[in-house]
């Protein structure tokens, strides 16, 4: 079975303009999709998809957040110049002084990080080099088999993986972790290769998933072992 093909989506105020910000970004096209819009990758770069939603947002989200990469010091500033020119501002996490990542948050307050050049992890997986979320070791494991992406890291609680074909890294900062007490406004989409979406449930749910509901378009929502929900599509 061919694995299912993945799209991180956000929930957003204004979809389109944080559609736009991101295609401004990372240099790709907003295509409308399903009454959101949609930033399609490939087999290196995640699919990004913004979706509107009234649900009002509780600080800066960072439960997953983007890492965007950097060639040099003057390609780190451009981009961050660039970011903040499409509307993006400076976000403080607590990130020391000497750490070379500087920290921003998008036009709806989504926290990211423009990464230092040198950066040895993310060598060779492009601009959109990773996507780092709270989560655990039993939780990068499970979607390392739900996707059928190797494990490119698995140390100190800490698992990584990432596509076969290489880019984006999709990572997970092990214990401890904030407690959940919403619905979370960053999450995973699937969509069966195959296009049988119930067989692809039933994998998952055999995986250690839990299936919470269907939604209004037909998606069905379950939660990973750590309890984040994630939606597969129908056709």
């Amino acid at each position: 079975m061919l694995p299912p093909m993945l799209t991180v989506t956000f929930d957003a105020h204004d979809p389109a303009r944080l559609a736009q910000f991101w295609a401004g970004m990372l240099g790709r096209e907003v295509v409308e999709d399903a009454g959101g819009a949609l930033l399609p990758g490939d087999d290196t770069q995640l699919s990004l998809r913004f979706v509107p939603s009234g649900a009002e947002k509780v600080g800066p989200n960072r439960r997953m957040h983007l890492h965007l990469t950097s060639a040099s010091n003057a390609d780190q500033e451009q981009t961050v110049a660039t970011a903040l020119g499409l509307g993006a501002g400076h976000l403080d996490v607590g990130q020391r002084p000497e750490e070379g990542h500087i920290v921003l948050a998008d036009p709806e307050g989504n926290a990211f990080c423009v990464i230092e050049p040198g950066n040895g992890f993310l060598a060779g997986c492009g601009l959109l080099g990773e996507l780092a979320c709270d989560g655990t070791r039993e939780v990068g494991r499970f979607w390392s088999e739900a996707l059928g992406w190797p494990l490119v890291w698995d140390q100190d609680q800490e698992t990584a993986i990432q596509s076969p074909h290489g880019g984006t890294k999709v990572a997970w900062g092990g214990p401890p972790l904030a407690p959940k007490e919403v619905r979370n406004r960053q999450r995973f989409d699937l969509a069966p290769a195959g296009g049988d979406q119930q067989a692809e449930v039933d994998r998952l749910v055999s995986l250690g998933a839990t299936r919470l509901e269907v939604s209004e378009d037909g998606a069905v929502v379950l939660a990973d072992p750590d309890g984040n929900e994630f939606s597969v599509r129908g056709n």
